[in-house]
């Protein structure tokens, strides 16, 4: 099996990342990386000591929300802004990193990315959000859509 690229490598850590969300609908993951270096991860799911919607339930579902909408109807956190709060917690400076993440990221995670200082973010699925996409342009934030 040839050595994967770095790319490559990062992303695939994504989905083992994602294995451990504990969301209903979509497993997401992230890494954030600099200079060949895994600075921090997350994946999506409740804040720290909550129940998980595998015990509650799910919100978005409950109420008929449709995927990539209303975001902040749920009890979960995304796995990008995961990734951002476990590097401030521990104090782990990010500006200037690259982002891998098994999704797109919605417009909420893209302002965290922009304030956050990311540069790069690669990403493997996900859906269409006209405005995140637009800010992440201004931003002059590189984004790409992974494909090995």
């Amino acid at each position: 099996m040839p050595r994967p690229s770095w790319d490559e490598y990062f992303m695939s850590i994504t989905e083992l990342v994602a294995s451990r969300s504990t969301c209903l609908r979509r497993h997401v993951g992230a890494i954030l990386v600099k200079d060949k270096r895994i600075l921090a991860t997350g994946y999506n799911g409740a804040p720290s000591g909550l129940r998980h919607c595998e015990e509650t339930g799910c919100l978005r579902t409950n109420a008929s929300v449709p995927s990539g909408m209303r975001h902040e109807l749920c009890r979960g956190l995304h796995a990008e802004q995961n990734a951002i709060i476990q590097a401030a917690c521990y104090g782990i400076p990010i500006k200037g990193a690259t982002l891998y993440c098994t999704n797109k990221p919605c417009v909420i995670c893209t302002k965290m990315i922009i304030n956050a200082g990311i540069k790069t973010v690669y990403y493997k699925d996900g859906y269409d959000d006209p405005l995140a996409d637009g800010m992440l342009a201004e931003a002059g934030i590189q984004i790409v859509r992974f494909s090995p």
